[in-house]
């Protein structure tokens, strides 16, 4: 007789294999089709909530492998949330304003036409290509399986939004603290714009190093006592900036020293000077106090014009002569030093980089003709070579220099005039404290993820300087603030701020270029429209993505969940930039932190660690990964990764993610398949020892798991639940249970525990990697049995619930190491054909020791057919427990036919339980 058919081996419909990559995109579209979003937002109502506020990526390109981690990282969190339960809100968007469409649309159409066309006709090509893109990302982040309100995304350049931008600037304008002044900042010669600190990055530059001699004038020589040569020696790395010193700066507390040959310099430097070949003497002629030195004058060698003598606490000693060349147009410490010296700022550079016209007009250089539209980096060569014998030394270093991160373009410092949000302002609002106090309070009322990026954000925000949030550019919102032409003072008034951004609403911030003043003035106002002009800036990006708080949480045009939001998530670089910005706005109008946590991810690499670059050849796209392993063992990449580093990926790695899936996912499969004609779950109490062993170690570990998850630990979570489902779920019970599942009665106690236990273990584990692996959980609850499905329709149908508590007496760690002991004592016997099964096999020795009270549970555990105190049968091998020996011999039964456990009479015979359950 063929007893196969009496065998209730495990059935299931969920296969083996996923075939993602053509089964991803239907079910992906499905859930969009049926607004999945809509119905999580429906099974949680009234539940608490979790926010997530999107941090917008740029709407300019295809996404690439850092947007599939930051936009999968965001899902997976949303989703845990709403798994435990909560109503989660999850609005994406886009930034949609800035340089780079502007740039990609003048490319596209060339500059020449670029000029011709009307301001907003130039915009609305941008609107054009930033909606194309917007469109484009959005197709690319819903194929990785990220569900979120796509119906509904905000766009900083819909109207209402650009309204609300400019509505936040208007109330940072009412606490006071827009300041508009003339002031050196960053400046994009390449992009012809003002930068801020966000905006700037740091790469090695190679420049001059040059030491200059600036004689005392006759007057000052006097002064001193000094009849014959006295020069005060500068050191700068910026020959191009010479033509507009005003000042030298020396520090107050240093002593400087005359030497004989006619050169001041502080007289702790003069040692390392001469060695370093700028002085050829140290003989001292005569010493002064810095105070002493004040207030005097020395002559420009450059242009014979005077440079007043300054002291500053700036000028550092570690290096240089201790006297700093001063050009106010050209850097902050300067200009801040000129203030209190009243010094006049000179700036010849025009926005292109070039010296303009007043080289000539200020007689800042000889043969000025010759420089007018020069680049000034073209003009250090020249200009050292005016400076003739005043040059004492001339080299070349290498060190870090600030750039354009947009252009790749070092920048330059330029003074112009800009609008800044004051950070050291008292703000009368909020109890006279400064923007900078309030943000560092929210720092601190901020939990970070990791924690190191509180100090980060920390020390930026305690070094950073005002912010300057107006840009010459087109494509963005403009600062739409009237100016008297007579007095140039800003109107602030607030009706008039207010009739601005209702006509934006309504037409967008186009209606700035396209409408007179007379139509967008507030027809109250009792201003004469030609009195006034309209300011042409616009604001700096990242004060638009700083805003977004305001335009989408707080404005209700949008169903975004609550303010301050739960949580922010971008990459660490974001410290600097949508963190901080959206940190200091948030703070100037409200007065605290738009955000409650903050995580931060790094940036992904190589396997080897290095950058990804076209040009060497290891550029992974999320596309490709899609196209050829599905989305799924992206999602798993990114939660198997410790995120707050650098991320490490490959094909080699995707490959060693793609055996853990497969480990995941049959192990739901053995699971699934072995629920097959379960009727009823059993108590926990009528659970055999085996059964509540396994139900208790998965209560730990998925606890623990849980636990990490909601620390947003996924690769420490999931890499416990590896463990388990390596070690003791699929490596020792699931092959301990097959004997039970499949050859005991359906309805036996030991049947139904082990496949409730199974269930539960099942239900709770779906739940836990159901944020991760979703697509891969709806397929499983496809095709789960209808006692496992209940009335869910779908994956979203499902809420965590965590294991019940239960005991076990088993003492686990001697049974485990008892069995690894016992295979491994086998393991020659299999090599040399001794046996083919452990089922041929008897365990002799003492089994009180392992607690296991039934013994078929003790075989069972071995994988055994016997397990005897005694026998005089020939010992095959040994193996030690806890100190006792036991031996292994061949089974004394016969095969059994059915279940092919040797514990029949004879091999044509079933053994007692296979009688038993075919009676």
């Amino acid at each position: 007789m063929d007893y196969k058919d009496t065998l209730l081996l495990p059935k299931t419909s969920f296969p083996m294999r996923g075939n993602l990559p053509n089964n991803e995109p239907k079910r992906y579209n499905k859930w969009f089709e049926d607004g999945i979003y809509e119905k999580m937002k429906k099974n949680r109502q009234g539940r608490d909530s979790f926010t997530l506020h999107d941090g917008p990526p740029y709407a300019n390109g295809d996404i690439h492998i850092g947007h599939a981690l930051n936009k999968t990282l965001k899902d997976m969190i949303i989703k845990y949330h709403y798994f435990q339960g909560k109503s989660v809100r999850y609005t994406p968007g886009w930034d949609c304003h800035g340089l780079p469409i502007e740039q990609k649309v003048e490319e596209k159409i060339g500059k020449e036409k670029k000029d011709a066309l009307p301001i907003s006709k130039f915009r609305e090509l941008c609107r054009n290509h930033a909606q194309k893109f917007v469109n484009l990302q959005k197709e690319e982040f819903i194929k990785l399986g990220v569900v979120a309100d796509w119906n509904n995304p905000y766009l900083t350049m819909d109207f209402k939004f650009e309204a609300n931008i400019y509505r936040t600037l208007c109330d940072i304008a009412k606490e006071g603290l827009i300041v508009e002044r003339s002031k050196p900042i960053f400046w994009s010669w390449a992009a012809e714009t003002a930068l801020a600190e966000a905006e700037v990055e740091y790469h090695d530059k190679q420049d001059y190093s040059l030491y200059v001699a600036f004689e005392l004038s006759d007057e000052s020589k006097e002064k001193l006592g000094i009849n014959e040569k006295a020069s005060l020696v500068i050191w700068t790395t910026t020959p191009w900036t010479l033509p507009s010193n005003v000042a030298i700066a020396l520090n107050p507390d240093e002593k400087y020293i005359l030497t004989t040959n006619g050169y001041i310099v502080a007289k702790s430097r003069i040692n390392a000077l001469l060695e370093e070949g700028v002085l050829d003497s140290v003989d001292i002629k005569k010493e002064f106090s810095s105070k002493e030195l004040e207030h005097l004058k020395a002559i420009n060698p450059l242009n014979s014009r005077e440079s007043y003598v300054i002291l500053g606490d700036f000028v550092e000693l570690d290096g240089g002569t201790g006297a700093v060349h001063s050009a106010p147009g050209h850097g902050e410490v300067d200009y801040f030093a000129s203030l209190a010296y009243n010094l006049p700022v000179i700036m010849p550079v025009d926005t292109k980089g070039c010296y303009d016209e007043s080289v000539k007009g200020l007689e800042l250089l000889p043969n000025a003709d010759d420089f007018v539209g020069m680049h000034v980096f073209k003009a250090n060569e020249p200009i050292i070579e005016l400076l003739g014998d005043a040059v004492l030394k001339v080299d070349k270093f290498t060190h870090s220099y600030p750039y354009c991160w947009r252009t790749k373009k070092p920048v330059i410092y330029r003074a112009t005039k800009q609008f800044f949000i004051a950070i050291d302002k008292p703000i009368k609002s909020k109890d006279n404290k400064t923007l900078r106090e309030i943000a560092q309070k929210g720092i601190d009322d901020t939990t970070f993820y990791p924690d190191w990026g509180r100090n980060r954000i920390g020390s930026m925000v305690e070094n950073r300087p005002d912010w300057c949030i107006s840009r010459q550019r087109t494509w963005g919102v403009p600062i739409a603030f009237f100016r008297r032409k007579d007095t140039k003072e800003l109107i602030l008034d607030e009706k008039v701020l207010n009739f601005v951004a209702m006509i934006f609403e309504h037409k967008g911030c186009d209606a700035w270029y396209d409408l007179p003043i007379e139509e967008l003035l507030y027809p109250g106002s009792g201003l004469d429209p030609k009195n006034l002009e309209k300011v042409t800036d616009v604001l700096d990006v990242w004060f638009d993505s700083g805003s977004t708080w305001n335009a989408v949480l707080k404005s209700r045009n949008y169903d975004a969940g609550e303010f301050p939001a739960d949580m922010y998530l971008e990459g660490s670089d974001q410290h600097r930039g949508w963190f901080q910005s959206s940190l200091l706005v948030s703070s100037a109008i409200n007065g605290f932190a738009p955000y409650k946590n903050i995580l931060t991810h790094g940036f992904t690499v190589d396997e080897k660690g290095e950058k990804m670059s076209k040009s060497k050849g290891n550029v992974v796209a999320p596309q490709e990964i899609t196209k050829k392993m599905g989305s799924e063992i992206l999602r798993l990449w990114v939660a198997l990764s410790d995120y707050s580093t650098d991320l490490r990926i490959s094909d080699n790695i995707l490959k060693q993610t793609s055996e853990q899936y497969r480990k995941i996912r049959n192990s739901f499969r053995f699971l699934l398949a072995n629920l097959d004609g379960l009727e009823a779950i059993l108590d926990v109490e009528k659970f055999g020892q085996l059964d509540r062993w396994i139900l208790a170690k998965a209560k730990v570990t998925f606890d623990e798991v849980n636990n990490s998850f909601a620390e947003y630990d996924f690769s420490r979570g999931f890499s416990l639940l590896n463990n388990f489902l390596t070690n003791e779920l699929s490596g020792i019970y699931m092959d301990l249970c097959k004997d039970r599942l499949y050859c005991d009665a359906k309805e036996s106690l030991t049947r139904q525990g082990a496949q409730s236990a199974m269930y539960l273990i099942a239900k709770s584990m779906l739940a836990l990697v159901a944020p991760v692996l979703t697509y891969t959980a709806d397929e499983i609850l496809e095709h789960a049995p209808e006692i496992f499905k209940g009335d869910m329709q779908d994956i979203f149908d499902l809420e965590y619930e965590a294991l019940p508590e239960v005991s076990s007496d088993l003492n686990s760690e001697l049974l485990i190491s008892a069995r690894e002991r016992f295979f491994e004592a086998i393991d020659q016997l299999r090599k040399d054909k001794v046996v083919k099964t452990t089922l041929e096999l008897a365990i002799v020795g003492d089994s009180t020791q392992f607690g296991i009270k039934e013994s078929k549970d003790l075989e069972d555990w071995f994988g055994v057919s016997e397990f005897i105190n005694s026998s005089d049968s020939e010992i095959l091998a040994s193996f030690e427990a806890n100190g006792k020996s036991y031996n292994i011999i061949k089974a004394s039964g016969a095969k059994c036919p059915r279940c092919w456990r040797f514990t029949s009479k004879s091999e044509d015979e079933l053994c007692p339980r296979c009688s038993e359950v075919l009676k």
